[in-house]
């Protein structure tokens, strides 16, 4: 097909010539793109490694192929819900650099009487210790007497903003989830402690919204990675075999 192709191997390495000319070698190809749905429980912290020797959201996840697992857009020790890993670091800094915008949604159980004068506040915005803040959209979502459950939006990830807003008007925030970053929901079906890879569509997805090219086929996952707790209970299926 290429009369005029020469292959050159040398260690494990591929580099492919068209007329003296390098079309093909380890130095263009991109890595795969992983990304990682995970549905963090309550009282794991968003780091590596903690002095404290507390849980932390990396200890349920598996070890990528190549690279390592970057989180997209932290979350506190007391909020649960969707938090996002990939091992593009191009992507994850994309995903949370303020100029883009990204849109994150919560749902809050809400502990005391909200008004429809404190609803216009929080949209308005309202005076925090680092700078004004606001919710881009709020919608009632549940729940009667003075635990009562709101669906809000904001395009910033400021430390603790969604309660810090609902304190500066009065009320509290007695539980929050966040179920929704740049376009991608938490999947219902994901227990909490658990994992999903995403597709390649859905990783598509969120490259457009960070103005990232499409990935490839070449560049998506050919297989699934196995969760840790998966992991040891094939290997004790395994030694039960034998």
């Amino acid at each position: 097909l290429f009369p005029y192709t020469t292959l050159f191997r040398s260690e494990g390495t591929v580099t492919v010539k068209i007329d003296g000319r390098v079309v093909l070698s380890d130095q263009n190809i991109r890595p795969v793109c992983r990304v990682l749905m995970y549905h963090k429980p309550e009282g794991e912290v968003t780091t590596q490694n903690d002095p404290e020797d507390r849980p932390t959201v990396f200890d349920h996840l598996p070890k990528p192929d190549s690279g390592r697992w970057i989180y997209i857009g932290r979350l506190d020790i007391n909020t649960s819900g969707l938090l996002l890993f990939t091992t593009d670091g191009d992507l994850a800094n994309a995903l949370m650099h303020p100029s883009h915008g990204i849109e994150r949604e919560y749902a809050a159980r809400i502990y005391g009487e909200v008004t429809e004068e404190q609803i216009a506040k929080l949209l308005e915005g309202v005076d925090l210790e680092d700078g004004k803040a606001r919710f881009d959209k709020i919608s009632y979502a549940g729940g009667e007497g003075r635990n009562v459950w709101y669906h809000v939006t904001l395009k910033e990830g400021r430390k603790r903003e969604v309660r810090r807003l609902w304190e500066a008007v009065g009320t509290k925030v007695s539980r929050l989830i966040r179920i929704k970053y740049a376009g991608i929901e938490l999947d219902s079906k994901l227990k909490t402690g658990a994992f999903r890879e995403l597709s390649a569509g859905e990783i598509n997805r969120l490259r457009n919204v960070a103005g990232l090219e499409a990935l490839t086929p070449e560049e998506t996952p050919s297989a699934p990675l196995v969760s840790v707790k998966d992991r040891k209970e094939q290997k004790h299926e395994n030694k039960e075999r034998r």
